[in-house]
Formats: structure tokens, sequence, C-alpha cells
């Protein structure tokens, strides 16, 4: 009778112990698809600025699996995801994310997006970067019906930078 609780007792542990193996491959493989997901949506997390003789600041940008230009950047030192946009006059950032940088609404003015007229609120940011090219006192639109979680980076960064797009790259260069 000893004997077959022990069994039992094994054939639990072996259970339990195969069920754990599962749960911790599973959740491998969502950590590891996860991420190959977020490298398919932006490539260029992680930028690498260089710097010329005469002092320019250049980045390359990859092309994302769906056409556009997305990569990590920084609005007033803190981390956010830009979609780079040069049809957009201003940088456009949703309403959820301005709340959560502290950005403070200004005057309302209307604009035109792909869906309509939409009103948007004047804000200048401190500071706009993608890897070390940075731009003080940037125009931006808070836009409160806009729903996703990246901001757009329009002309009013990307008058400042030199762009040359060559297949599926994208250079930045800022002249100082």
């Amino acid at each position: 009778m000893n004997e077959e609780h022990d069994i039992r007792e094994q054939k639990r542990m072996g259970i339990t112990m195969q069920a754990l193996a599962w749960v911790v491959l599973l959740g491998l493989g969502v950590f590891y698809f996860s991420d190959v997901l977020e490298r398919q949506v932006n490539p260029n997390r992680q930028l690498e600025t260089l710097y010329t003789e005469d002092g320019v600041r250049e980045i390359t940008l990859q092309r994302n699996r769906f056409g556009h230009y997305v990569t990590s950047g920084e609005i007033n030192g803190q981390p956010v995801t830009f979609l780079l946009d040069t049809g957009a006059t201003g940088v456009a950032i949703p309403e959820s994310l301005a709340n959560r940088l502290g950005l403070q609404r200004g005057r309302a003015y209307r604009t035109q997006t792909a869906n309509g007229t939409a009103i948007s609120y004047a804000t200048t940011l401190d500071e706009v970067a993608v890897a070390e090219i940075r731009l003080p006192d940037v125009r931006a639109g808070i836009v409160p019906g806009l729903q996703t979680d990246e901001v757009l980076l329009g002309m009013s960064f990307l008058k400042h930078i030199e762009f040359t797009q060559r297949g599926d790259r994208l250079t930045l260069r800022q002249y100082l």
C-alpha cells in the first residue's frame, strides 16, 4: 500500500513537472515571437548615430515590413515610437500619450486628416530626439481622435533635417 502511494506521488510529480515545462516553453515562445513581431513593426529600436568630420549627425532607418519608417525616439526625454510622416505638417501626438508625457494643451485648431477634419490642440515640445538627432522647441499637436500608440513625426521636425531614401533605407542628417 505504501509502495502504491509512492508510485502515485511519483506520477503526480511527473505530470506536474510536465505541465510546468509546457508553461515555461509557452512563455518563452510568447516572449520570443512578441519580440520578432515588434522588430517587424519597428526595426529601428536601436539606432547608431554616425558623426562626419564636419559635425553632421547621421542615422539610417530601415523600412518596416508594412512599408513605413518607424523608429524609437524621445519627446522631452521620455521614450516614444515615431512614425515618420512627410505628409503631416506637424508632429501629431495621440491624446492618451500626451497625457502620459504631461503635455499642456494650447489653443484649439482644425486639422485635415485622412479621416476628415479634426480638432487638435497646439503644444510645443521642449525637445524631440531620434537617436542623437535632437531639435529643441518643436511645434506639435495633441490629437484626441488619433487611435495609435505612435507619434506622427511630421514636417515641423523633418524640415530641419535632410533626408534621403534609397531602397528600403531612409538616411536622416542633421547639420549643426
